[in-house]
């Protein structure tokens, strides 16, 4: 029997769980991370998340019949030291073309460039890369560099690598088993029950003879859940990430 625990493990996480291809991504992501992190480049995570109407409003419904109602997505960016002081995006999905996907990438890669410098932006994967490379990897490669994708997706925004580099910038995925070495989720869950909890604080009524509404002022409502990830909160969930990344540098080298 175990007498001690290591304090970080907050959850016991089996080796065995992940398999070995996955197990040297993530090497392979956390060598390149560090690299670029040495080499001076702040680390930004860009994340995105989906706030149904539902949600906000707070109706009850069937789960098979929120797929039908209106989603918003929500992009944003933070570093440890809090948000990124970015416009960040809010609209309705699935409204996006690609091109304005990757035209809202390019503008954000040219803020980090006026207000950071070098960054190296790290996202975290969605949907399955369309490969820039067209031969198969050997060991060697896939042990010392990232696969490189002409594309990056999340959820429904598209991230070019090509586009990042053109602005100074470096882009990096985390491996899909290992998703929580990415902050965001974090910071979506604070947004989502600040959202349940004070929702009725954001709303209008109006009551007249022949009908009445209720009007929610959801824009207001968003801003002031962001306001409760405070910088404070970033540093102490970077912070945990962070010794996360050094456990595994120092048990899958």
């Amino acid at each position: 029997m175990y007498r001690f625990v290591n304090p970080l493990l907050k959850y016991i996480i089996h080796r065995g769980s992940f398999d070995a291809a996955a197990r040297s991504q993530c090497l392979v992501y956390l060598k390149a991370l560090r690299t670029f992190q040495f080499n001076g480049l702040t680390t930004i995570f860009l994340g995105e998340t989906d706030i149904s109407e539902c949600l906000v409003t707070g109706e009850k419904i069937l789960q098979k019949d929120s797929l039908n109602w209106p989603t918003w997505t929500l992009v944003h960016a933070a570093s440890s030291q809090g948000w990124v002081p970015w416009r960040y995006r809010l609209w309705l999905r699935d409204e996006l073309s690609p091109l304005q996907q990757e035209d809202i990438f390019e503008e954000f890669c040219d803020f980090l460039n006026k207000f950071y410098g070098k960054c190296v932006i790290v996202v975290r994967e969605k949907k399955q890369p369309h490969m820039l490379q067209t031969k198969e990897p050997t060991t060697q490669e896939t042990l010392t560099q990232p696969l490189v994708p002409s594309l990056i997706y999340m959820s429904s925004t598209a991230c070019c690598p090509q586009i990042a580099k053109a602005n100074g910038h470096e882009l990096l995925s985390v491996p899909f088993p290992y998703n929580y070495l990415h902050p965001m989720d974090v910071a979506w869950s604070s947004l989502k029950w600040f959202i349940i909890n004070n929702r009725k604080e954001f709303c209008l009524r109006s009551s007249e003879r022949t009908y009445s509404y209720r009007c929610i002022l959801f824009s207001d409502l968003v801003e002031k859940g962001l306001e409760r990830m405070t910088p404070s909160k970033w540093k102490m969930v970077t912070n945990k990430v962070r010794r996360w990344e050094n456990y595994y540098l120092d048990t899958l080298s």
